[in-house]
């Protein structure tokens, strides 16, 4: 059971499965989980399948929910390549999948959580000053 990433040398590779509207986010055998949760968060569905034995590779896949429509998965694959690709992955997404306004909705949002001011940290509470203690000389 071999996956498309590992077959096109790519960290995701997005792609509609054949004679189906499943959409899938391959990913290569042994991918970090790093980037598998990163799939997740983006709104992916992660499938594994362990080998029946002791040995073997784990199969790991992701796909869009089932529930979604065919837009919305469109929607939802192209949503993940800005972010995706902001991490530093190397995807692939085929031209009739990806749509360019939700592309582009994904990457204004990144740029503006980047460019937005991280909110300050209190500032640390000013000591009370407490009553100076003149000494008193007798004299």
């Amino acid at each position: 059971m071999g996956n498309r990433a590992n077959d096109e040398g790519t960290d995701v590779e997005i792609y509609r499965k054949p004679l189906t509207d499943t959409v899938h986010a391959d990913t290569p055998t042994g991918a970090p989980e790093q980037l598998l949760a990163l799939l997740d968060q983006l709104g992916f569905v992660r499938n594994t399948v362990r080998p029946a034995g002791s040995s073997g590779p784990t199969y790991v896949w992701h796909e869009a929910p089932a529930h979604l429509g065919e837009e919305e998965k469109k929607q939802l694959a192209s949503r993940a390549v800005p972010a995706l690709l902001m991490a530093g992955y190397v995807v692939h997404i085929p031209d009739y999948l990806f749509d360019p306004v939700a592309y582009r909705s994904a990457a204004a949002q990144i740029s503006a959580q980047r460019a937005a001011p991280a909110t300050p940290a209190p500032a640390p509470a000013k000591p009370v000053p407490s009553r100076a203690r003149g000494s008193r000389h007798a004299g």
